[in-house]
C-alpha cells in the first residue's frame, strides 16, 4: 500500500503543489508591485514637509549671512542649484509627474 501512495503524494506535490506555491506567490508580487494610496498621500505629506523644512532652513542661512558675512554654506548640502534658481524638490515632482 505505501508503495503506491508515496509515487501517487511525490507526483501530486510536484505537479499540483509546486505550481501553485509558484502561481501563489507570482500573484502576491504583482498585487505589492504598485504604491497604495495611502502610501502616496503619505509621501506627499512628506514632500511638503521637505519643501517647508528646506524653506525655514533657507531662512535661518539669511539671517545668520546677514549676521556674518563670512558664512557659507557647504556646497554639498545646498539643494537650490545656483544656475537654474531651481528647488531639488521642484524636479522631483515634475518627473513624479511623468510617470
Amino acid at each position: 500500500m505505501q508503495e503506491i501512495i508515496i509515487p501517487i503524494v511525490a507526483i501530486g506535490s510536484v505537479f499540483i503543489g509546486l505550481p501553485w506555491l509558484i502561481f501563489h506567490y507570482v500573484t502576491q508580487w504583482k498585487k505589492s508591485g504598485s504604491l497604495s494610496i495611502e502610501d502616496e498621500n503619505l509621501l506627499d505629506e512628506l514632500h511638503d514637509l521637505a519643501r517647508r523644512l528646506d524653506d525655514r532652513l533657507a531662512t535661518i542661512e539669511r539671517i545668520v549671512a546677514a549676521e556674518d558675512p563670512a558664512f557659507r554654506r557647504p556646497e554639498t548640502e545646498r539643494l537650490r542649484d545656483d544656475t537654474d534658481d531651481d528647488h531639488v524638490f521642484d524636479r522631483i515632482s515634475e518627473r513624479r509627474r511623468q510617470r
